[in-house]
């Protein structure tokens, strides 16, 4: 019985390999006497490669493939088991190769044959080249004789054995002692060079002194990715190979095209090239062995490893099947006819498109993994942290944060374990994702603060799956959080109530601040879900947050200049004013048609994060039931943007309109346009140039624009009393506005070269060429820009005053954002100083930036100076 059952494995293992491969099949039918080997076990297979002379060597090679292939197609092993037979089968072959190379080449010398690639790997194929590396100690003369005797004994017969991958390539030694490939690789070795020795293990020879050679070159390899540059190297050598497979076969190529094996093992060895710096687990020279200890380190999302795992099987199962039809080393599929009908079969496809579909499937899945892992900025961030940062004991973490310049490492070290203790994956992911995090807060201006705001963040998004998710794999968030709540209060208060919306951080678009119009829009819909007001104006406060969120973010990472900053914050304001309009007037009866109109920095659409909304409130009624309403939809609006809740307020100052504080506080445009006509001082008509509509009813702010236009752009500019007058209320402003003990030099509204300096040098260019339409703006640096454009304005004044606008508005901001409260005034020294040089990139330096403060406030006074006083 026993024998029967043993013919009819045989049988079926011979059809097996007859059916799959040409080649082994005429070998077999050519040497039946091999067919024994169909069934034989490991032992005796290599046993016919130790004991093969060197004209027997080739058959005892086919005969163990017989073996392996047969195994493999009835379904007795899987792909590893298949790749590890392979290549310990060339283990085998080498040391028989060695053994022989001796006998011809005999003496004593002491030789290790490293294996590399895929044989180092054992994920050996079919055909393939075996790639070693020699390494001798002794008589190196005759140890490279032995070496070069043995590749030309085993290349005609079995595999070509290929050692190009040793220093200097085919043009250096062919075998060099320990302490010559230290001395190349410390000064020498290029990145591909130290990916390559990932896979390094000692195969045949001397084992020991391979072992006490992959020792030595250890450090090495894993302080690679201390080396500058390293992950943009790797990502270029990917490209080269990509681009070395003419343009017309990369659709067919498994291995280096796009979407080939190559795309997953770049991505594998550049993970752990970096991550194994401090993770010793991640070691390992299989690529499938990479991926299961990336995903349980936490450095690889589940879903991923398990797509990159399921298709590195499939392409490398593709590749087995291709090359055992004639046993010829390739890596493409056929493009059609029967060679394309018989690997679908073999792969248990029943038809060629089903085969085809599933491997466009794969490469699809291979190509997006392998964009997504490759380019991740978080691995060009973990290169940044010195490899004695990734793995410390808590002993080695308290005095590292010290010198990070954590103030409290007690505190930071507490931070710390309460994120990374347990076995769960967040602890997992945590542990990967901290040294990253500690480090892009250690160049922040306030660590400590930041590193409890990120774990407030992920105390409360822990449990989330998409929250680790997101910063392990969502492009630079992980980077960019960091460095947010090291920097900001203001951003860091906001998110701490919606941390949802750090979302925003993996991605630059989600970072663009969105237009006025979709704004408003969402806010009115949002708003419309709820009957009650104070539910309304809460969901409209709400996506204010969020946008205010998604604005300091492109803000504080230079994703957007001050003129965006003030356009997006205004635009921001206007949405808010007319969702809050139409809130408040819900229900109201005899409410008349009623127009917001920005003034200040909202009406030049310069808002900053610490300004309130100046604005005016109009209506056209005419009765007193109208203006009773009117009034009640001011309050309510005021009311309701002001009340305190989670969400931050938008004070409404309404000290602008006619009359100031004793006027009414919704006054007619009839009664509007009668104080302009009678009573209206300079300094009413120069506001109403940065006054602009925001909300409100359309036709009554085109009636209000054209009465504010005759107003604001009279021909003829100024008489001399204007001037006059212009220039003592400009006088007074600089005496008497200043706070008391402000330093001049250093107040960013008030100072000297500061923004009402600008902004009042504008406003006078426009005041005395109303009549020239390129003039009509509410900005401040438009303004400028046209004064100049029409020759109004000298050039050279222009510029100054540009760039100190922008550098104090932004100044200015930043000062906001760090504190989380508004500030006019420059810190005179001390640790705030310091953080807003280093926000502002001026690092630790200061007195750098003071003096570029200063240099720019002092030409933009002179030049405002010039243009008010026309001296």
């Amino acid at each position: 019985m026993a024998d029967e059952v043993e013919s009819a494995d045989a049988d079926r293992a011979r059809l097996a390999v007859v059916a799959a491969s040409n080649a082994l099949g005429d070998f077999l039918r050519a040497h039946p006497e091999f067919e024994p080997a169909l069934t034989e076990d490991e032992d005796a297979g290599h046993a016919r490669v130790r004991e093969a002379s060197p004209f027997e060597l080739n058959a005892a090679w086919k005969a163990n493939l017989l073996r392996i292939a047969a195994a493999d197609l009835t379904g007795a092993t899987d792909l590893k088991d298949t790749s590890a037979a392979l290549s310990r089968l060339a283990d085998a072959v080498l040391v028989r190769g060695l053994e022989l190379a001796r006998a011809d080449c005999p003496g004593e010398t002491r030789l290790a044959v490293i294996a590399m690639g895929k044989t180092g790997a054992e994920e050996l194929n079919y055909v393939s080249d075996v790639d070693v590396v020699f390494v001798a100690e002794g008589n190196l003369d005759l140890a490279t004789r032995q070496a070069a005797r043995m590749i030309q004994i085993l290349g005609p017969a079995t595999w070509p054995v290929d050692a190009g991958l040793r220093p200097e390539g085919r043009h250096g030694a062919l075998v060099r002692t320990i302490e010559s490939y230290e001395a190349y690789l410390k000064d020498w070795a290029r990145t591909w060079e130290f990916q390559a020795l990932l896979k390094a293990r000692p195969a045949a020879g001397d084992l020991q002194l391979g072992l006490d050679w992959l020792a030595s070159v250890q450090p090495f390899i894993w302080g690679a990715a201390d080396r500058p540059g390293v992950v943009a190297d790797i990502r270029d050598m990917r490209r080269k190979v990509a681009e070395s497979v003419p343009a017309a076969e990369r659709r067919f190529e498994i291995k280096l095209g796009p979407g080939g094996l190559r795309d997953i093992e770049f991505a594998v060895q550049l993970l752990q090239l970096v991550h194994g710096r401090g993770d010793a687990a991640l070691r390992v020279r299989s690529t499938l062995e990479a991926l299961d200890v990336l995903v349980a380190g936490g450095y690889l999302a589940r879903r991923d490893g398990e797509d990159l795992a399921d298709t590195y099987v499939f392409l490398r199962t593709v590749e087995h099947r291709v090359q055992l039809q004639r046993l010829l080393r390739t890596h493409r599929v056929p493009d059609g006819g029967e060679p394309l009908h018989h690997l679908a079969r073999t792969l248990g496809y029943t038809t060629d498109e089903g085969f085809l579909a599933a491997w466009r499937a794969h490469a699809t899945t291979a190509r997006r993994l392998h964009e997504k892992l490759l380019y991740k900025p978080l691995l060009d961030a973990v290169t940044r942290v010195p490899t004695n940062e990734l793995r410390l004991t808590e002993t080695e973490a308290a005095s590292r944060l010290a010198v990070l310049g954590f103030a409290d490492p007690a505190s930071a070290l507490t931070h710390m374990k309460k994120l990374t203790e347990g076995v769960s994956r967040t602890a997992t992911v945590q542990r990967a994702l901290l040294p990253v995090v500690l480090h892009e807060l250690a160049d922040s201006p306030e660590p400590d603060r930041g590193l409890l705001a990120y774990r407030q963040v992920s105390d409360k998004l822990g449990s989330t799956p998409w929250y680790l998710r997101l910063l392990r794999d969502g492009g630079p968030a992980a980077v960019r959080l960091a460095r947010l709540l090291g920097t900001s209060r203001y951003f860091t208060s906001l998110l701490l109530h919606v941390p949802q919306s750090l979302r925003y951080l993996s991605d630059n678009a989600d970072l663009k601040p969105r237009p006025r119009e979709t704004l408003a829009m969402g806010m009115l819909q949002a708003a419309a879900r709820h009957g009650e007001a104070t539910a309304a104006i809460g969901a409209v406060r709400a996506i204010r947050r969020r946008e205010l969120i998604r604005i300091a973010a492109a803000d504080l990472l230079e994703l957007l200049d001050d003129q965006g900053v003030g356009l997006a914050l205004s635009d921001l304001t206007d949405a808010v004013l007319q969702a809050a309009l139409d809130i408040a007037s819900r229900g109201i009866a005899d409410a008349p048609p009623i127009s917001v109109i920005g003034m200040g920095r909202l009406g030049g659409r310069e808002t900053g994060f610490g300004s309130d909304a100046d604005v005016v409130f109009l209506h056209a009624g005419e009765t007193d039931a109208e203006r009773t309403a009117a009034r009640k939809i001011v309050e309510a609006v005021r009311t309701l943007l002001g009340a305190p809740t989670a969400d931050p307020p938008l004070v409404l100052d309404l000290d602008l309109r006619p009359e100031g504080k004793g006027g009414a506080i919704a006054p007619s445009l009839a009664a509007y346009r009668r104080y302009y006509a009678d009573r209206a001082r300079l300094w009413e008509r120069q506001a109403l140039l940065r006054a602009r509509p925001v909300a409100g009813d359309a036709a009554l702010s085109e009636a209000w624009r054209m009465i504010a236009d005759e107003v604001r752009y009279r021909p003829g500019g100024l008489s001399e009393p204007e001037r006059v007058e212009f220039r003592r209320v400009k006088a007074r402003v600089d005496s008497e506005r200043l706070p008391r003990g402000a330093d001049p030099n250093g107040h960013t509204k008030l100072g000297r070269g500061g923004l009402v300096d600008i902004e009042w040098a504008a406003q006078l260019l426009q005041l005395e060429h109303g009549e020239d339409a390129s003039l009509h703006t509410t900005r401040t640096v438009p303004a400028l820009a046209a004064a100049t454009a029409a020759g109004y304005l000298d050039r050279a004044d222009f510029e100054a005053l540009r760039d100190a606008w922008e550098f104090v508005s932004r100044v200015r901001n930043d000062m906001t954002l760090a504190r989380g409260v508004p500030r006019d005034d420059l810190p005179r020294s001390g640790p705030e100083l310091a953080a807003l040089a280093q926000t502002l990139g001026f690092g630790e330096d200061t007195e750098r930036f003071l003096n570029q403060y200063r240099r720019l406030t002092r030409l933009a006074h002179d030049a405002a100076h010039r243009i008010v006083y026309g001296d």
